[in-house]
C-alpha cells in the first residue's frame, strides 16, 4: 500500500482501482473540461500571508452548517454513482461523514437509497433533489426525505439541460456497466472492484428504481430520465418545493449575483455557489471567483456556501477566507472511496481537516469564526 498523503495520491489510487467509465464519470467536464480544469487551478493562485509568534495552541476548526454542527465546514456534496466508485459507496462515505463530524449528501442518481443510508446511519444527512416534469415523484421523494429525518433538502437548479461529457459517451455509461468487449476487458483488470460488486445486491440507481412509475430497470430508467428533468424550471417552482419540504432548503448551482438575490427571495436558508463542477456550462466563471461577489451581495442575508475545484484544506480555508460558511467536496470524497472504501473517505477527510488546521495557524489563528481575508495576500485573491 503507497504512503497517502494527500487527496491526488487517492485520486492516483482510485483510477488504478475504479473501472474506466466510473472513474471518467467523477473526474471529467463537460465539452473541453476548461471549468472543470480552471475550478481547481484558480485556488492557486490565492496566497496567504504568513504569521509568526502567535500562540497556536487549542486550535478549532468547527462551525455550523445550516444549524448543523460540522467539525470543519466541509460537506459531502452529491455525488451520482457513488455507489459505482466502490460497493455500497454512499453507504460508506455516509457512515465516514458522520464518525468525522460533517453532513453528507446523498443524491438523486445514487445507487444506494435514502431508506439505505437512513438504516446504516444515526447522524441526520442532507439529501439532494432535481425539478422533475413529475411532480407526484418529486412529492413521494420528499416525503421519503422526511422519513429519512434529513435535515435538509439540497435543490439542484443547474442541471435543467444537461451538459455534453465526452468521456462518458465514449464510455459508454451505464450503471451497471454494459457487457462490451471493452468494459469487460477493463474490469478483468479491476479484481477488488469486481469482488465487491459482488458482495451487493446495490447496482442500480435505488432512489428511482421501484419508486416511480414505469421505471423497474436501467432501460426504463433512462427514458425516464431524458424525459424528467424539467426545462422549464423557475423561481415559483423554487417556492413549490419550499412549501411541500417545510425544512431547511439549499439551492445549489448559483453563479450570479442576480441570481443569488432571486434565491434569497424565494425562502431559501443557504445556497451553493457551483458551476456542477465544470459538468455543466463549460467556459462558465469557476467557483472561486464567482464566491466574493455574491457574498457581498447577499452574504448578510443568507448562508453561502460554495464548491468546485476543492482539492485540499488550503482550498478550504481560502474559500472560507472569501466568505463561504460552507465548502463542498465531490471529487476528493470519490477519490477516497474509489481507493479504499470508507477508509478511503476518511483519509481524505482527515488529510483535509490537517490541512485546514495547520494552515489556518500558520496565519494566526486559532479559531475559524476569526478568519476572513485578511489572511490572504492582495492582490492574489479576486474581489467583489
Amino acid at each position: 500500500m503507497p504512503v497517502i498523503t494527500n487527496i491526488e495520491d487517492l485520486r492516483v489510487l482510485a483510477k488504478k482501482r475504479v473501472p474506466r467509465m466510473f472513474y471518467d464519470y467523477a473526474d471529467s467536464g463537460s465539452w473541453t473540461e476548461s471549468t472543470y480544469r480552471g475550478n481547481e487551478a484558480d485556488f492557486q493562485g490565492i496566497k496567504f500571508r504568513q504569521r509568526v509568534a502567535v500562540n497556536m495552541e487549542n486550535r478549532t476548526t468547527q462551525t455550523t452548517m445550516v444549524g448543523q454542527v460540522a467539525k470543519m465546514p466541509v460537506a459531502i456534496a452529491p455525488v451520482g454513482l457513488t455507489g459505482m466508485q466502490h460497493a455500497d459507496g454512499e453507504i460508506l462515505a455516509a457512515k465516514a461523514a458522520e464518525k468525522f463530524g460533517i453532513p453528507f449528501t446523498l443524491s438523486t442518481m445514487s445507487i444506494c437509497s435514502i431508506e439505505d443510508i437512513a438504516a446504516n446511519t444515526t447522524a441526520p444527512f442532507w439529501f439532494q433533489l432535481y425539478m422533475m416534469r413529475d411532480r407526484d415523484a418529486m412529492v413521494r421523494m420528499i416525503q421519503r426525505a422526511k422519513a429519512a429525518r434529513c435535515s435538509a433538502l439540497v435543490l439542484t437548479l443547474d442541471l435543467q439541460v444537461i451538459g455534453q461529457r465526452h468521456k462518458d459517451l465514449k464510455n459508454g455509461l451505464t450503471a451497471p456497466p454494459r457487457p462490451t468487449l471493452a468494459n469487460i476487458i477493463n474490469l478483468m483488470t479491476k479484481p477488488r472492484w469486481c469482488l465487491g460488486m459482488l458482495g451487493t445486491r446495490r447496482h442500480t440507481f435505488g432512489n428511482l428504481v421501484g419508486h416511480v412509475k414505469e421505471v423497474s430497470d436501467m432501460k426504463s430508467l433512462s427514458s425516464w430520465t431524458n424525459e424528467q428533468f424539467d426545462p422549464r424550471v423557475s423561481w415559483p417552482d423554487v417556492k413549490w418545493v419550499k412549501e411541500q419540504w417545510g425544512g431547511k432548503l439549499i439551492l445549489k448551482g448559483i453563479q450570479d449575483v442576480e441570481d443569488a438575490k432571486l434565491a434569497v427571495e424565494s425562502g431559501a436558508d443557504a445556497i451553493v455557489v457551483s458551476n456542477h463542477g465544470g459538468r455543466q456550462l463549460d467556459g462558465a466563471e469557476t467557483s472561486i471567483r464567482a464566491l466574493p461577489a455574491i457574498v457581498a451581495a447577499v452574504g448578510d442575508k443568507i448562508e453561502v456556501h460554495m464548491d468546485g475545484g476543492v482539492r485540499s484544506g488550503q482550498d478550504v480555508l481560502r474559500a472560507w477566507a472569501l466568505g463561504a460558511k460552507g465548502v463542498w467536496i465531490g471529487r476528493a470524497m470519490a477519490y477516497g472511496l474509489g481507493a479504499m472504501g470508507e477508509a478511503g473517505v476518511t483519509k481524505a477527510l482527515q488529510i483535509i481537516h490537517k490541512e485546514l488546521d495547520v494552515s489556518m495557524a500558520f496565519c494566526g489563528h486559532t479559531n475559524i469564526q476569526n478568519v476572513d481575508k485578511q489572511i490572504l495576500l492582495p492582490g492574489t485573491y479576486p474581489v467583489a
